[in-house]
């Protein structure tokens, strides 16, 4: 059973990166891109909690591009109905995915600690 939700969750994450990407005109995206990072789909297939990864120079571009693609649910559900040979499409929920954001702190973190190490490189 773990396998068959590992193969729709990926299926559902490929197909809902092309619907944002490809079919989402709403010029409230901006530059800002926007990608599915993670999909967890309930055993049932009612619900899916999708991650989204938007990249943008401010804040405000950021926050206004995951709006959008949450007021655009209903719009990528029906696509989805199309593309995917699944019995019930799953109500999205989408969710911001901000590990990459934590993990660019924790290495600029790490770097820091470096710089103001005693021990660097140049005492070997």
């Amino acid at each position: 059973m773990k396998i068959k939700m590992e193969r729709v969750n990926s299926e559902l994450k490929k197909q809902i990166s092309h619907i944002i990407a490809e079919e989402i005109k709403d010029p409230r995206m901006g530059k800002a891109m926007v990608g599915v990072t993670k999909v967890y789909t309930t055993p049932d297939l009612k619900y899916a909690k999708v991650y989204l990864s938007v990249y943008s120079q401010s804040e405000e571009e950021r926050t206004e591009a995951l709006h959008t693609v949450c007021r655009s649910a209903a719009f990528i559900r029906a696509r989805l109905k199309d593309e995917v040979n699944i019995r019930l499409v799953p109500e999205l929920k989408f969710l911001l995915d901000d590990s990459v954001d934590y993990s660019v702190k924790i290495e600029e973190l790490i770097d820091k600690m470096h710089k103001e190490s005693p021990y660097s490189e140049d005492d070997k």
